[in-house]
């Protein structure tokens, strides 16, 4: 049987080895951060220098930045309590909480009127597409853009930003809030006084640990110029996929995109049928954001940009790493196209 091919990094990133020594060495601590001995001290350290890690790695302050379960929880907390105005492509974890007012062209990108008012993802997990964050914004959702592309958040003036940590190689389950200094949101959780009031709950002292290492790790790569070699992957993956296939419609190309990301459309093949075939092909992609409790269904982000329902409903996304190689690549085209002609003769 040949080995799988996993192409599905904006979903979630292959766990990091840095982070699984971080994790490993953390799971050995036995302390309470909040405990005032010497073991609730050594697990407080484990805290204080993942936070100071996520601090040097985005561009923030250590003492501004909130440990979450994810980024859902930072986006509900960094939120709650104001009435932002977005746009249709954000996430649902962030949707949940704005009016979706805002327009969006047929590339992708939001008009901001109100920055202050407003919040903005860095970079859509669907299509890649980055948009331009002009300064002080309400809040930034920085998940999929961080540790792809250079993200410093106190450059940018805005008041809020969320940071999930699977997105570049930490563990699951741990995120974070970077805060403005003096922007201070109503906890969501109360009962404690962990995460300097702000996040009530014994910290995720093993998973933060994680979370730090691999935020020091994706800036080194980052900086290393890792995500230009992947960039030109993606580049041969999008080449030799129009090669074959002349009609496919490519989303966001001819604007700046997330350098791992390829999302593009048969009209009338389904998005649906595509990922089960190529998955019994042994290629992991996805038809769209993962965070769908496992559906497949039509992207309200492509509607938004115009695409045609059929063509939306046809869509699949190809999001790679450092790790993917030219010939998973090369596979992957080669299994995809052939699946392509037996959809063409049959539709002829």
């Amino acid at each position: 049987m040949s080995p799988r091919a996993y192409l599905d990094w904006n979903a979630t990133a292959p766990l990091r080895p840095e982070a699984r020594t971080a994790i490993a060495a953390a799971l050995d601590v036995v302390g309470n951060p909040s405990s005032v001995h010497a073991e609730g001290r050594a697990a407080r350290a484990i805290v204080e220098r993942a936070r100071g890690q996520v601090a040097e790695a985005f561009g923030a302050q250590a003492a501004d930045i909130v440990f979450t379960s994810g980024a859902t929880e930072a986006a509900a907390l960094g939120l709650s309590g104001w009435d932002p105005v977005g746009a249709p492509v954000e996430h649902e974890s962030v949707l949940a909480w704005i009016q979706p007012e805002l327009t969006v062209d047929d590339a992708g990108r939001v008009s901001v009127i109100d920055p202050p008012a407003t919040a903005l993802q860095a970079a859509n997990s669907e299509t890649g597409v980055i948009q331009a964050l002009p300064e002080h914004l309400g809040f930034i959702d920085a998940v999929q853009a961080a540790g792809k592309r250079p993200f410093a958040f106190d450059w940018l003036g805005a008041d809020r930003a969320a940071l999930s940590a699977h997105k570049f190689g930490g563990p699951k389950g741990v995120g974070a809030l970077l805060l403005r200094r003096g922007v201070e949101p109503a906890p969501l959780l109360r009962g404690g006084g962990q995460e300097m009031g702000r996040r009530a709950g014994t910290e995720n002292v093993a998973a933060i640990a994680g979370f730090g290492a691999a935020a020091e790790a994706a800036a080194r790569d980052l900086a290393a110029g890792v995500w230009e070699q992947v960039a030109a992957r993606r580049d041969l993956l999008e080449a030799a996929l129009e090669a074959e296939a002349p009609d496919l419609i490519f989303v966001g190309r001819n604007v700046p995109r997330l350098p791992n990301t390829a999302c593009f459309a048969v009209s009338g093949w389904k998005s649906e049928t595509q990922v089960m075939q190529m998955d019994l092909a042994g290629f992991a992609i996805s038809a769209g954001s993962a965070c769908s409790s496992g559906k497949v269904r039509t992207s309200r982000v492509l509607g938004a940009m115009g695409l045609s329902a059929e063509a939306a409903a046809s869509a699949i996304r190809v999001s790679i790493g450092p790790e993917t190689r030219e010939d998973e690549i090369l596979g992957f085209v080669q299994a995809w196209a052939k699946r392509y002609r037996r959809f063409r003769q049959k539709a002829a």
